[in-house]
């Protein structure tokens, strides 16, 4: 905003380097440019003051699509004077010769103007394709396609106002619609994962089945081979018992055999010795009998000889030693 000083009937001027000033007299442009500093009479100047810095104004778009959905588009175009003159001919940039403030609401008209021009575009742009398909896109073709209608609009050009920079910061539907639109892919995210878990609770369980089952083979295994290592130390067990059964079998026969010899020669010492004594005279053996008899007086308590017995010693006797005397 310019400043403005007074001193009586003149007034002094000092705009800033972003103002453009044109200083009009009896309706004729005397002098214009930026940064200006001069002396005016109030009662005979006309000033206009127009901003060159860039502006930015924001923008806000409801329109339907072609299924008849709203949509909202949000975003901000910026905007700056590229022809001072021509738009202060086209719309009133006076300032108060007092105050230096604008009299009116230029800007405000300007930017009316580049909102008009985007909300037909936007809406345009949205009734030409459904809600999905707007929503799929996003806003970036919509602020291609703004940006190259504002750039090259009459409604701005011929004013001499340049739209320089069109930013859309969202497109979306109503909150309901939105919801709406996100129930399938929230169902969908949530069937995957619920999918995913009953999948890792599959794989639990068959890794929980395989480890039964190899428990279960282990089991089995180490069974089986406890019922060989039984079978085999049965069959050692069998082995050993009929291998001492054999070895005791054997040396039963072997004693059996020895018992047999032994016996046998005791038989045949014997049978010869009854053999000797066999041709003897009963007076020999009468004799040796009492030979042998008076070894066992002391084992004898008493013996009772009758007198027929003693006869018939003394006879055999008698007769044992003629035998011998003949031989």
């Amino acid at each position: 905003m310019a400043t403005i000083r007074s001193f009586g009937f003149i007034a002094q001027l000092r705009s800033e380097a972003s103002s453009h000033v044109i200083r009009h007299r009896n309706g004729r442009a005397i002098e214009s440019g930026r940064g200006l500093v001069f002396w005016f009479v109030p009662e005979t100047a006309s000033i206009a003051e127009l901003p060159m810095d860039d502006r930015e104004m924001t923008l806000f778009v409801k329109g339907r699509s072609q299924d008849f959905q709203t949509v909202a588009v949000q975003g901000t175009i910026g905007w700056h004077v590229v022809d001072p003159a021509r738009l202060a001919e086209r719309v009133d940039f006076s300032i108060d010769l007092r105050t230096g403030k604008l009299r009116g609401e230029p800007i405000e008209k300007i930017q009316a103007r580049i909102a008009g021009i985007a909300n037909q575009a936007v809406q345009q742009y949205l009734g030409q394709a459904p809600v999905r398909t707007l929503l799929d896109a996003g806003p970036a073709p919509l602020r291609e396609r703004l940006q190259a209608l504002v750039a090259t609009d009459p409604a701005l050009t011929d004013i001499g106002v340049a739209a320089v920079a069109v930013r859309l910061t969202n497109l979306t539907p109503t909150s309901e619609l939105e919801r709406a639109l996100q129930t399938p892919t929230f169902e969908a995210l949530q069937q995957k994962a619920d999918e995913a878990t009953f999948q890792r609770r599959a794989l639990a369980v068959e890794k929980e089945r395989a480890i039964a089952e190899n428990e279960l083979a282990n089991k089995t295994e180490l069974a089986r081979r406890e019922k060989l290592l039984i079978a085999e130390e049965a069959e050692n067990a069998r082995n050993r018992a009929a291998g001492a059964a054999e070895a005791q079998q054997i040396e039963a026969g072997a004693e059996a055999e020895r018992i047999r010899a032994i016996e046998g020669a005791k038989v045949e010492a014997e049978r010869q010795h009854i053999a000797i004594y066999r041709d003897l005279p009963p007076a020999i053996l009468l004799g040796l009998a009492a030979q042998q008899f008076a070894g066992k007086l002391d084992k004898i308590e008493h013996v009772n000889v009758t007198p027929d017995l003693l006869a018939t010693l003394l006879g055999e006797f008698r007769k044992g030693q003629a035998v011998i005397e003949a031989r």
